[in-house]
């Protein structure tokens, strides 16, 4: 997977997830809630992407509560709802929660009608995109999401954050032991990424952020602090200007912003920032759209299994590049990054570790980590 040396220790998969569960019961999440919760923050570290995992546990979800910009307890209203579509108020409790609930009845309608798609709104942060899609992956259908966000991404030729990072995510059903499963933001780089930078100490590769005055951006702290001032902003996939087409890239983020609101007919843009015209929180009224599709009701689920797989050993097999020795497919490294941790369970940087001992400790919880 990769020719670093992992130095962090590893933590038993079952130890984290209880202790997650146990620190947002804590915080006044309901049992079933905290579990789901749990779990989509450790399938981001299951499939190696930790920039949406234990790293965001205290400052996006924890923190938030302590600040009231996210309640504990998820009140659900269906605003309306037909035999193919459903529209939820999430009434800013947890995304994760409202968009699990989702899934399952899009996931049921489906079965009976071949496609189905859900909008939420006054939503908050619901974790990897790419679990919601896998749900569907998972019951043997095509999942497609998508989600708005706290604006961070300067528009084509500008420098002033507008949108959100906003995934457009799809996972498909193949004949692998791995689905297809592309499910990344629609700029260069989120800021969870460069969160995790900053925790290792490591700076922003150039071409990712823009300042005010048009110049790119690198050293992480500065550019996390730049951010929240305003002052900075993330470029959107393909990057500066159109010579390298970042006009593509500003052109999905839009199509996401205007998925995740307008069919919800919720917040967007600046609406999203958590801020009051006055400087004050308040809550972020984030939008998410969800899409699935039966294979059933087209050729039959096996045709299209084998029509992805097929397509993706294509892909892999297709000539390399000199000193490269594979081709991955969407899903793949993810894939490769849970056969390496099944078994050894959470790699837990020093602040992490201080995190979790200073929350046990806080909050009075029987638990002994082995980095202790």
């Amino acid at each position: 997977m990769s020719n670093t040396v992992e130095t962090r220790p590893y933590v038993a998969w079952e130890l984290v997830n209880d202790f997650m569960v146990d620190v947002f019961k804590a915080y006044g999440v309901p049992e079933e809630d905290a579990k789901i919760c749990t779990d989509v923050l450790l399938e981001s570290d299951r499939r190696g992407i930790e920039s949406h995992g234990c790293n965001r546990f205290k400052p996006i979800y924890l923190d938030r509560i302590k600040n009231g910009t996210l309640l504990p307890v998820t009140k659900i209203d269906i605003v309306k709802e037909t035999p193919t579509t459903v529209v939820m108020d999430a009434n800013n409790g947890m995304g994760m929660v409202a968009s699990h609930k989702m899934m399952e009845m899009l996931i049921e309608k489906a079965k009976t009608y071949g496609m189905a798609g859900g909008a939420i709104t006054n939503s908050t942060h619901y974790g990897i995109a790419g679990y919601w899609s896998g749900m569907a992956e998972k019951a043997g259908m095509v999942g497609i999401t998508g989600t708005n966000a706290r604006p961070s991404v300067a528009p084509t030729f500008g420098v002033e954050p507008m949108m959100g990072t906003n995934p457009m995510t799809f996972t498909m059903p193949t004949d692998e032991e791995f689905p297809f499963n592309l499910d990344c933001a629609t700029c260069i780089i989120q800021n969870g990424k460069i969160e995790f930078y900053e925790r290792q100490g490591k700076e922003t590769p150039a071409g990712c952020v823009v300042s005010e005055s048009g110049e790119t951006l690198t050293d992480s702290g500065k550019i996390l602090k730049d951010m929240r001032a305003g002052k900075a902003a993330l470029l959107p996939l393909g990057g500066l200007g159109e010579e390298t087409a970042g006009f593509k890239g500003y052109g999905y983020t839009t199509v996401v912003e205007i998925l995740s609101a307008a069919l919800a007919g919720g917040q967007f843009l600046k609406a999203l920032s958590g801020m009051s015209e006055t400087g004050e929180k308040r809550m972020y009224s984030l939008g998410h759209f969800f899409f699935v599709i039966n294979p059933e009701f087209f050729m039959g689920l096996d045709t299209f299994k084998k029509t992805a797989g097929d397509i993706c050993r294509g892909l892999r097999a297709s000539k390399k590049a000199p000193g490269q020795e594979h081709i991955y497919t969407a899903g793949e490294k993810e894939y490769l990054a849970w056969q390496y941790r099944k078994d050894k369970g959470v790699p837990l940087g020093d602040s992490l570790q201080k995190e979790f001992i200073q929350l046990r400790d806080e909050l009075n919880l029987d638990f002994k980590f082995p980095f202790e």
